[in-house]
């Protein structure tokens, strides 16, 4: 398989020999795949590799911050009855720690859970290491979670994933100096998807919100038609950043040949990467309908929390976030949104505050994050 994709072997680690396979997948899962969908996933994937390996150097904890890594959220075995078998990498998640709530203790800590981007392809939790971090030395706990990448499953099957994370998370918090009273949801690009999605299927419907108690046990439309049962965690709040929302339009209509969405491998435009995706990775909605997952009809129909919205005016996704903001504002939703506007020969992109966490903006926003989640403990 390697042979058919790559005409000549690529380089697969950064100039300094750190491999990418340290924080994400190339080729090695996509070996039952046709060539043209398996080629057009692993050049995606390498040229967004080539463009983290320069933050490498970046990704430390420092002194501070503790780390509990590789905790395993799903108990995978071997398909042998061997529960000691390796759990799957996409089935790990790591715990971000304040050094000096580990030494007060308690349980007052607020906890967020951190979701990664990449094209729903590309990544592990590694990427975000340093968003992590700068977010815990804030005074927060930080699950920063796996999910297994495409085409190892499929966009129901990353939502599964994240909703076994919360259930870990929710049945051994007590284990840790952190709240207990539930938890904020954050995420990047595809990450910020996923984070907003599993907001709509732990939240209940808004019709089912008592108007004097304002609690609810009703299941949001989303859960119920995705099949995916609530962790109970209670998700509190979420900060998105540079968020893909608009997905509604990639689910097939009928049903189409595997990958057939491949238009000749990777065009340079990072979105194809959502036409190479259509069939098997949105197919699994053709049947619950693109209704389920459309932003309006969420917005409108789910009892959202307060939301934190973070993009630039050079972020090639802007306008979903700016989409966004506009139905939540419509609907009376409790949100914040910062969309930074770049000077003459100044970039900040798409996910700055996470994948350039030291920027004195990317701190700024970090800084805002904290003050938008501590206001509304």
């Amino acid at each position: 398989m390697t042979e058919s994709i790559w005409t000549e072997p690529p380089r697969l680690a950064t100039p300094e020999g750190v491999p990418y396979e340290t924080w994400t997948e190339i080729d090695g899962d996509l070996g039952d795949l046709p060539v043209p969908l398996a080629s057009a996933i692993a050049r995606f994937r390498l040229a967004f590799a080539r463009g983290d390996e320069s933050r490498v150097p970046y990704w430390q904890v420092p002194d501070g911050v503790d780390v509990i890594a590789d905790l395993p959220y799903a108990d995978d075995g071997d398909g042998d009855g061997d529960a000691d078998a390796d759990p799957v990498r996409g089935h790990r998640l790591d715990l971000y720690l304040p050094h000096e709530a580990v030494v007060r203790g308690g349980h007052t800590l607020p906890v967020y859970v951190d979701i990664h981007g990449g094209g729903f392809v590309y990544g592990y939790k590694e990427l975000n290491r340093n968003f992590c971090v700068n977010l815990a030395a804030r005074g927060f706990a930080v699950f920063s979670l796996n999910y297994r990448p495409a085409p190892q499953t499929d966009l129901i099957g990353q939502l599964r994933d994240v909703n076994r994370a919360l259930s870990w998370i929710r049945d051994h918090r007590g284990e840790y100096p952190i709240a207990q009273d539930g938890v904020w949801l954050t995420g990047d690009s595809a990450g910020a998807c996923l984070a907003f999605l599993t907001t709509a299927i732990e939240r209940p419907s808004a019709a089912s919100v008592g108007a004097s108690a304002g609690l609810s046990t009703g299941l949001s439309s989303v859960a119920k038609s995705l099949g995916i049962t609530p962790s109970g965690i209670g998700v509190n709040g979420a900060a998105l950043v540079s968020g893909v929302y608009d997905i509604a339009r990639y689910v097939p209509p009928e049903s189409g040949e595997y990958g057939a969405g491949v238009r000749g491998g990777l065009t340079g435009d990072p979105q194809s990467i959502m036409d190479v995706l259509a069939e098997p990775f949105y197919g699994c909605l053709r049947g619950a309908g693109r209704g389920v997952i459309d932003t309006g009809r969420i917005v409108r129909s789910v009892d959202l929390p307060p939301i934190f919205l973070n993009t630039s005016s050079d972020d090639f996704i802007e306008s979903e976030t700016l989409k966004l903001a506009v139905m939540l504002a419509e609907q009376g939703v409790d949100f914040e949104l910062h969309d930074w506007k770049t000077a003459k020969a100044e970039t900040l992109g798409h996910v700055f505050p996470v994948c350039m966490s030291w920027l004195p903006e990317s701190q700024r926003v970090l800084d805002l994050i904290r003050d938008f989640t501590y206001t509304r403990l």
